[in-house]
């Protein structure tokens, strides 16, 4: 059995991993103060600094509410899926929220915010705004991650100075890639598995920088299990040497 009081291995932050999730850009709900209704925007985008730009109609009664609100601001929370990429019977590898003050914006400053998003996220649907589609922004307040890492509440202080994984951008591509075509990579993976889990179905669930992560699917309940990297890798080859040691690579076993 795995000892309960042993040392939880490396991961990257709480911050950080809330600043993965955000440039990751999965699905985003908006909960309004003064409705129950959880709304999806056409887009929405995550700013360094915590804010969250969300794309309505413009003829959504959300945007004639904030308008109409007190000083023009609406409480209001948004909630981010961080949703595995690869098919898991229990698919949401985190959550985090973004709690704060939406209000609408006029015209121009909406078109201004646009075309900084869209340098940082090129999208046609930002050509929209301000025919037929508002533009909105969310001032952040509180920020709260939850995760296989625990729950966390994050300064926003702390949000704007971290940086997201070197690897998110490419994590989605790399672990499908490792789901389909190197099965024998997997099962090679499960050697670090204490004996109760071994039995299961492995499927890779994440990778950061310090190591990663897998899934096992068991009749009964499924776990998550961190394999550390011997160090935090930054690049694509030190990534690739701290996969081929954990996979048990016979030639840099030659090599020591």
């Amino acid at each position: 059995m795995t000892d309960p009081t042993a040392p939880r291995p490396p991961a990257p932050s709480p911050a950080e991993r809330a600043r993965t999730i955000a440039a990751i850009g999965g699905r985003a709900t908006l909960s309004p103060s003064v409705s129950d209704e959880r709304i999806t925007p056409v887009l929405h985008h995550v700013h360094p600094d915590g804010g969250v730009s969300v794309l309505l109609a413009a003829d959504h009664p959300v945007v004639a509410t904030a308008w109409q609100a007190p000083r023009g601001e609406l409480a209001t929370m948004v909630e981010l899926t961080d949703a595995a990429p690869v098919p898991l019977r229990e698919p949401v590898r985190g959550l985090l929220w973004i709690s704060g003050w939406l209000r609408a914006i006029s015209d121009d400053e909406a078109r201004a915010l646009a075309l900084t998003i869209a340098e940082q996220r090129p999208d046609p649907r930002l050509l929209d705004v301000g025919h037929g589609a508002a533009l909105l922004h969310l001032a952040p307040a509180a920020l709260v991650l939850a995760d296989a890492e625990g729950t966390h509440l994050i300064p926003v202080s702390a949000f704007t100075t971290a940086t997201p994984d070197p690897f998110a951008a490419h994590e989605a591509a790399w672990l499908r890639h490792l789901e389909l075509s190197h099965t024998d990579v997997v099962g090679a993976l499960t050697r670090h598995l204490p004996d109760e889990l071994r039995g299961g179905h492995v499927r890779p669930l994440g990778l950061d920088r310090y190591g990663l992560r897998l899934r096992v699917e068991s009749p009964h309940a499924d776990h998550d299990v961190r394999l550390a990297f011997t160090r935090p890798v930054r690049t694509n080859e030190e990534l690739g040497l701290e996969l081929r040691k954990l996979v048990g690579c016979p030639f840099l076993a030659a090599q020591r």
